[in-house]
């Protein structure tokens, strides 16, 4: 279905409401988040404490998928039965909660999901019930077939919102339009949902779970080159900008609304009905290794919305292990963001080791997976020259792309353990990292014991 560990970021910055501000597309827009504005990244060093999964050497191995905040709680779900805080042990099925602030101390929320949870979204500042996505088919016993809103006091359904998609669901948010309307955007492999045939992608009313038409784009298409792995059509991932009009979207499709799209596609949420953008990457349409046709799993706006920045899976170009290596596999790649077709500001490649989520505050692109280096155009699977060790958590200059490095140049300065992180998040307070306990992993910015959920702070 997809390689382990390979979920996405959210948007993931505090909420901030009423502001106008104008969206390239020239409307006068609410602002949507805030972006975080630092002269210093977040601290290289993690936070002790946090909610953590339980280390294991073998497999299979429990991931966090997704950090949301709202409030002061925050909210975590994935794949798991159990987590330990503070020296406790929790049973926790597939979804939990905590308080953002140190020490981080375990809710008693826990509602009964009986399988993976991909998503979670909150309506703004109401966090009294929250959406929730996935590959499950009960909540505390109750029929919910991948998509539910739930109480956050009691975990229950909340009656009135339809609980029925026909298959599973990656990626929820809320978002508003140009003229003010809430719209609950939901991506995923489905062909149904809560009584609409729309396919993929839906915008649903996010007080009945009816789809409420403001999204028709006909998404369609899978990867075809010789010897590709199959890759279902679905809407894998999303990001809406801070200024709140446009969406990034990554997934398979060739096909977005008449107009060819491969791996991402920009959205506007204008008045009335969602749109497709101008912006394309040609760079998307070239192929990576024949197993990994789908390489694009997270993408993560600039503050000021300028730029888009993608974190890639997919090894090397289909057919071309050569260096130094070209095109959009294993790499993390800047791009204006442009309502028009745009090329490559900088790469930077991790030399063949994949990237799965991606965040960005004023100081730093910061990206997580299994990578082994950092400004690896000259290795794929060794360590080429000029490369910096760099393993699991990587810092870029948004300018360069190049890597921030350690007092002594020799090593990137964030690093985490090799464990296929799922999602970054910031807020105000720092950057969130979702990952997993695989290879019985557990070190963050040089703290153990954080497998799973690490926080590393802003510290100015």
């Amino acid at each position: 279905m997809r390689h382990p560990g390979n979920r996405r970021l959210r948007v993931g910055i505090g909420a901030a409401a009423g502001t106008l501000v104008l969206s390239m597309s020239g409307f006068a827009v609410p602002a949507f988040a805030t972006a975080v504005n630092q002269t210093s990244g977040v601290s290289p060093t993690a936070v002790s404490g946090t909610p953590s999964l339980p280390t294991t050497a073998g497999t299979p191995y429990e991931a966090v998928r997704e950090l949301q905040q709202c409030g002061s709680t925050m909210y975590a779900v994935g794949q798991f039965t159990t987590i330990t805080q503070g020296g406790v042990t929790y049973t926790r099925n597939n979804i939990l909660s905590f308080s953002a602030t140190a020490p981080f101390t375990m809710t008693s929320w826990a509602p009964d999901v009986n399988g993976i949870v991909d998503t979670i979204a909150f309506d703004g500042t109401n966090c009294s019930d929250a959406y929730i996505g996935g590959n499950f088919t009960t909540v505390n016993g109750a029929s919910a077939n991948h998509i539910a809103e739930i109480d956050t006091t009691t975990g229950a359904l909340v009656s009135g919102f339809q609980h029925n998609a026909n298959g599973e669901v990656f990626t929820m948010v809320v978002a508003h339009d140009t003229a003010g309307i809430t719209h609950l955007l939901t991506g995923g492999a489905f062909t149904s949902i809560n009584g609409s045939s729309t396919k993929y992608y839906v915008s649903l009313n996010p007080s009945t779970g009816a789809n409420d038409g403001y999204v028709n784009f006909g998404i369609s298409g899978t990867y075809q080159y010789p010897g590709v792995a199959y890759e279902a059509t679905k809407v894998y991932n999303q990001q809406v900008s801070h200024g709140g009009a446009r969406v990034m979207v990554e997934g398979v499709f060739t096909s977005v609304k008449g107009q060819p799209r491969q791996q991402a596609f920009q959205e506007w949420l204008g008045p009335g009905s969602a749109s497709v953008t101008g912006w394309t990457a040609p760079e998307l349409n070239d192929h990576c290794v024949s197993a990994e046709p789908f390489y694009v799993r997270a993408a993560a706006w600039s503050p000021t919305d300028s730029t888009v920045y993608t974190a890639s899976t997919g090894d090397h170009l289909f057919n071309n292990p050569s260096t130094p290596l070209t095109g959009p596999c294993d790499a993390t790649i800047a791009f204006s963001s442009a309502e028009s077709s745009q090329n490559a500001e900088w790469t930077n490649y991790t030399g063949c080791d994949s990237l799965y989520a991606a965040a960005a505050d004023s100081y730093a692109v910061y990206v997580a997976g299994h990578p082994r280096w950092s400004d690896n155009v000259n290795g794929c699977n060794a360590e080429g020259s000029g490369a910096i060790p760099d393993r699991g958590l990587q810092g870029l200059n948004p300018g360069t792309g190049l890597v921030e490095t350690d007092s002594q140049g020799t090593a990137g300065l964030y690093q985490m353990s090799r464990s296929n992180a799922d999602d970054e998040i910031i807020t105000s307070a720092g950057l969130w990292i979702a990952s997993t306990n695989r290879y019985d992993s557990g070190m963050c910015g040089g703290t153990q014991g954080v497998s799973g959920i690490c926080f590393l702070p802003y510290t100015s």
